[in-house]
């Protein structure tokens, strides 16, 4: 290979029959070593998707947050240019660890991994510290266009994202996700029916919620921060969830194993995560109206009927024509049932959500 080129220790492999390698790049090289087609370029002459204004800056804060213990999944590239592969011996053993040159001149698109590329220049900005570690890219040997575009579509119809729960258990760094798991430890109801993986159920599942329903329904009670009730949030939290699940007969049945999870989803309103984040919604209400006696405020919840049958109650509030409706509206409008019946009055929102719901029912009667 003639004229000047990059030299990297790479691992060589074959997939469909052709030849691969994986290389270690400095992040301060990725700027300048790979490229991704203009956002100009209409999609059909694009081998990528154009950059979100929204995840680069998201992506680039992490690393900087993060610097220490940050994790970054691999590049994939196309080489359209002069390369050549060099084994480290003819042997068996090591014939497909090596090193490769590539040509200067050549061009290396990225197939994946562009929010990554322009989120490590943004981050090393503001952390130079980070120019000389690296990352991990795989290299093909570019097959024009059509054949870029079909690796993007390939990559990214396989890639499977972890569910909302999982992402929960497993994020260890957000501290809202830290207190939704502390919550799952410390109470035994949550402990033995919360999904820890799927972020829906089915009939049949032996479980009452989900993760992910009970993080958002902390997020309500505590704050996207964890923080809204200061160093005492993680104790209030946990309290607050251990007499919500003392005072609800039917959580109660559960346990015992008289009801099943299945019969209370097809029953009640509450075995749904709309109901759980309204709980969510009165607890943040209910703390900070009374800090010192909202333990004892919660015994009214045991009276109220969850009966999907109760419809003057909980249709549209929460019941759609096909089933329940997890949308915010309807948290808040649940949320209203939860506040009245504890003893509090609504505040200026709340009350404003009611009265625009009501005369939607009005509305509607009028035309039926």
């Amino acid at each position: 290979m003639s004229g000047n080129y990059y030299n990297f220790a790479a691992i060589r492999g074959v997939q469909a029959g052709s030849e691969y390698y994986v290389v270690m790049v400095p992040l301060k090289m990725v700027s300048k070593i790979f490229e991704f087609d203009s956002q100009e370029l209409p999609a059909d002459l694009r081998a990528q998707r154009v950059l979100s204004n929204v995840r680069v800056p998201q992506i680039a804060s992490y690393l900087s947050e993060n610097f220490e213990e940050y994790t970054l999944s691999s590049l994939c590239a196309s080489i359209d240019g002069d390369l050549e592969f060099f084994p480290a011996s003819d042997g068996l053993q090591f014939r497909n660890v090596g090193e490769l040159r590539l040509s200067m001149t050549a061009r290396i698109i990225l197939n994946d991994g562009q929010h990554r590329r322009a989120a490590i220049e943004e981050a090393l900005k503001t952390r130079p510290k980070l120019e000389n570690e690296t990352i991990s890219v795989v290299l093909f040997v570019d097959e024009g266009l059509e054949r870029c575009q079909q690796m993007f579509a390939d990559l990214n119809k396989n890639a499977v994202r972890p569910s909302g729960s999982l992402n929960v258990l497993y994020d260890r760094r957000n501290p809202l996700a830290r207190l939704s798991t502390r919550v799952l430890e410390d109470i035994p109801f949550f402990q033995a029916f919360t999904e820890l993986e799927k972020t829906s159920l089915s009939n049949r599942a032996k479980n009452l919620f989900t993760l992910s329903s009970l993080n958002q329904a902390n997020k309500w009670l505590a704050g996207q921060d964890a923080d809204r009730f200061g160093e005492n949030t993680e104790s209030t939290v946990i309290a607050y969830w251990r007499q919500v699940s003392e005072v609800m007969p039917d959580w109660q049945k559960l346990t015992r194993g008289v009801i099943t999870a299945g019969d209370l989803r097809k029953e009640t309103v509450h075995a749904h995560g709309v109901m759980l984040q309204a709980f969510g919604v009165l607890g943040a209400r209910l703390i900070a109206a009374k800090p010192d006696g909202w333990a004892e405020s919660l015994a009214p919840l045991a009276g109220i009927d969850w009966s999907k049958r109760n419809v003057q109650l909980w249709r549209p509030r929460v019941m759609g024509a096909r089933g329940m409706d997890g949308s915010v509206k309807s948290v808040h409008l649940a949320a209203n049932v939860l506040i009245g019946a504890v003893g509090l009055l609504l505040n200026e929102k709340e009350q404003a959500n009611e009265d625009d719901y009501l005369a939607s029912l009005a509305e509607e009667k009028v035309i039926a």
